[in-house]
């Protein structure tokens, strides 16, 4: 009888979380249930895995994790997951699934518990079902994919404006690829749809297909840099260095700062702006810091720009963002652009 009674209650258990999730996504809402975790709302799909209720185990600090892309590097992520407390992580990106999920909690592990938002459209970021789960977050990763669906998705909502006060909290946030590519001060939008490789950025600087956007997400030491990500194996210092004329163009100053990433590789980055690289092949950082505006940057015409300095952040250096001086550079070099033409020279 004893074991007919628990049957009858589990089986009441489990329908009711089924009930509970038909509701949630009648209203437009997020359901915590043991078996309901993937659920479709208006504007969004939300994934769970782990133990929300659990107590966080430590403090948080304030921590970016820079990817450039590719697989993940565990020692990066073990680092970033440590200074959330090994708490809870929210996963957003704008296409996808759980697979990222997944690979956090089972692979990397050391977390309470990880959840994800996917997002289809502009008005899940003013969501209250949304904005609790991102305000509950110890730590917050943006995927990679397109970085237009961001800017055009998040920018000037309650979203934006909640993930600029996780970082202004003392919570670490990272991202890969995309994800990346939007967490600088600047950056390159590729709001024309698709991605400018280097050859057309330099040939022509202003054309419409070099999206720039400004003023998204505040991070630390990142309000005048502009990031890039998959550097080395898809040749985007060309590309990266017309993004810092530009940005130097549109702030009318010349203290714009590019950092590129390799694929496989992180820049993590402490509360006090020193950075170090980890990576599965050896990866860079790459930091391009002209210190002064291009020589040429007009509509129609190929950049012309000499005497870049370009720098190399590998393992065994380190970055202080707080002044973008590297110690134990990997490499130094010098790229000049002449005519749409990138030469590059080492030091």
């Amino acid at each position: 009888m004893d074991r007919v009674e628990g049957a009858m209650k589990r089986k009441s258990s489990w329908l009711g979380r089924v009930l509970l999730a038909i509701a949630a996504i009648a209203a437009g809402g997020v359901v915590h249930a043991e078996d309901s975790r993937a659920i479709s709302a208006a504007g969004y799909r939300y994934y769970e895995v782990g133990d929300l209720d659990a107590p966080r185990p430590g403090k948080t600090e304030a921590a970016m994790m820079l990817m450039g892309g590719g697989d993940w590097v565990p020692e990066a992520f073990h680092w970033w997951v440590e200074r959330a407390g090994h708490g809870r992580v929210v996963i957003l990106r704008a296409s996808g699934d759980d697979n990222m999920q997944k690979e956090l909690y089972y692979d990397i592990g050391g977390v309470t518990a990880v959840q994800t938002l996917v997002f289809d459209s502009r008005k899940a970021a003013d969501d209250p079902a949304v904005l609790r789960v991102v305000r509950g977050a110890d730590a917050i990763f943006i995927a990679g994919g397109d970085q237009s669906r961001y800017i055009r998705f998040w920018k000037g909502t309650q979203l934006n404006a909640l993930l600029n006060e996780h970082v202004r909290a003392g919570k670490p946030i990272g991202g890969t690829s995309a994800g990346l590519a939007i967490l600088g001060g600047y950056s390159y939008g590729a709001l024309d749809g698709g991605s400018v490789n280097s050859p057309t950025a330099l040939s022509d600087p202003m054309g419409s297909e070099v999206t720039m956007d400004r003023d998204f997400l505040t991070m630390p030491y990142l309000s005048n840099v502009v990031t890039d990500t998959h550097f080395a194996k898809r040749d985007r210092l060309g590309r990266l260095i017309v993004f810092v004329a530009r940005a130097a163009q549109d702030k009318g100053q010349d203290d714009i700062v590019g950092i590129g990433v390799d694929e496989d590789t992180a820049l993590c980055v402490e509360a006090d702006g020193r950075g170090r690289v980890y990576s599965l092949v050896d990866g860079y950082a790459w930091l391009v810091m002209p210190r002064r505006t291009a020589d040429r940057l007009s509509n129609g015409e190929p950049l012309e720009f000499s005497s870049v300095p370009v720098t190399g952040v590998g393992a065994g250096s380190r970055l202080h963002l707080d002044g973008f001086k590297v110690d134990n550079a990997a490499f130094t070099a010098m790229a000049s652009v002449v005519d749409g033409e990138l030469e590059l020279h080492p030091n």
